[in-house]
């Protein structure tokens, strides 16, 4: 006799999902919470699936080999650059986050400019080898419900010497001003994590951009320890996103942004 087949799970109500989203923040849904409301909506409690891009799939790559390059300082056997290049090429051939729709040609020049990013990051960030991190790609929370707010979480790329250090890939050369001001909300986070796991304070943070130029390069941007008006302003944002999900706060934010963003359509189709 054949046992029935098991029943598929019940979608979750949108109530449900949107419950969930308020008993933990990081600092990537803050983000787009504060940037956009309604695109906040179509990815986080419609749950939209868009194509990956081809510069979300060069990042995943280069961050991919960072990590593993990390970890392996981590526990002092330090890789060869053959070993960075075979691990580049298994990252870049890993589709598990959903195939990107490439133009012609387009995949062979991006994956060699992510080749030349970490070639010339390796060479150029000065990171010593023989230094062991404090940690690799560790995923961290804080419970703040002291402070009347949701739990944060968030994964920290490296903390090295009690700085935390984070990887971001650019097209452009960027500005420091714009970029302490652009990514507060993500340093301020990682500093209340750190603190929290930590029981002591950041040395500081660094930005590592690396530079999708004709040249490539590699920009680091030195912050120094989060301030006590930062940590209020990120307090704020945080109430704010708690009360604008309770409202069902779902606005569009038209502006400049909307031209890249992948929700246009949906976007002017939505009452």
């Amino acid at each position: 006799m054949n046992s029935p087949a098991a029943s598929p799970p019940p979608e979750r109500s949108e109530q449900d999902i949107i419950t969930a989203l308020q008993a933990t923040v990081s600092a990537s849904r803050l983000s787009l919470f504060l940037q956009c409301r309604l695109k906040f909506y179509f990815r986080y409690v419609l749950k939209l699936k868009k194509p990956k891009t081809a510069s979300l799939h060069l990042g995943n790559a280069v961050h991919a080999v960072l990590k593993a390059w990390n970890k392996a300082r981590w526990v002092q056997q330090p890789l060869s650059l053959k070993v960075v290049h075979e691990t580049y090429q298994t990252a870049w051939a890993d589709n598990t986050e959903g195939s990107v729709e490439w133009e012609t040609g387009e995949e062979e020049a991006d994956k060699t400019t992510g080749w030349r990013l970490l070639d010339t990051y390796l060479r150029e960030s000065h990171l010593p080898a023989e230094v062991k991190p404090d940690a690799v790609e560790v995923p961290v929370e804080a419970d703040l419900q002291q402070h009347g707010l949701p739990r944060l979480i968030g994964i920290l790329d490296l903390v090295q010497q009690r700085q935390i250090i984070d990887y971001k890939t650019s097209a452009t050369t960027p500005n420091a001003d714009k970029v302490a001001h652009s990514t507060e909300i993500q340093t301020s986070s990682y500093a209340i994590l750190y603190r929290h796991n930590t029981g002591t304070q950041e040395a500081g943070m660094q930005l590592h951009h690396l530079v999708k130029l004709k040249n490539p390069k590699v920009v680091i941007t030195t912050l120094p320890p989060m301030s006590q008006s930062q940590q209020t302003w990120l307090f704020r944002q945080m109430e704010a996103y708690l009360e604008g999900l309770q409202r069902r706060d779902f606005i569009p934010s038209p502006g400049m942004h909307c031209s890249s963003c992948e929700y246009f359509s949906e976007c002017r189709l939505w009452h």
